[in-house]
């Protein structure tokens, strides 16, 4: 099963996703952790940012290759990027998606804070979220708050079915 965890920075998905990984006993991809191998700029243009989705593209790929789970972290801010996604999966039915969203208050505390992966300052936030094209297809939206980890992966793990026999 392929999961994507997509949001604008600062919504906690890393956090989440890597949490949710573990629980799926999935491969984990961190878009931030590819920014960091693949480029030194930290810019965010909008070339960077297509090296990156292409890079967890041929991932995503090779997972389904070899049958394994996976979780992607990255903002997905485009609904054509999601949808080359999609394709790549073999449809809709392969893929699941799930939004994470946080108040804008909390967004520019966590954004305060230095993260080992991301570069991503409330700037990049603004920025991104005027680019950001809802997802209208259904997918679970999780609101992400600095203490509800717990719940968000008990609504992802019901949603995904993992330990469904």
């Amino acid at each position: 099963m392929i999961t994507i965890v997509f949001g604008l920075p600062g919504s906690g998905k890393s956090h989440f996703a890597s949490w949710l990984a573990n629980l799926a006993n999935a491969d984990y991809i961190s878009s931030d952790r590819l920014r960091k191998g693949i480029h030194t700029a930290g810019n965010y243009s909008d070339q960077e940012k297509m090296a990156v989705y292409d890079e967890m593209l041929e991932q995503m790929k090779a997972s389904l290759k070899e049958n394994r789970n996976l979780v992607i972290d990255a903002t997905f801010y485009k609904e054509a990027i999601r949808k080359k996604f999609v394709q790549e999966a073999g449809g809709a039915d392969h893929i699941v998606f799930i939004e994470l969203i946080a108040d804008e208050t909390t967004i520019s505390e966590r954004l305060k804070r230095k993260r080992a992966f991301s570069d991503a300052d409330f700037e990049v936030y603004q920025k991104i979220k005027e680019q950001f094209e809802p997802m209208k297809q259904p997918h679970l939206v999780l609101h992400s708050t600095n203490e509800n980890l717990p719940d968000m992966l008990k609504k992802a793990v019901s949603y995904l079915h993992i330990n469904d026999d």
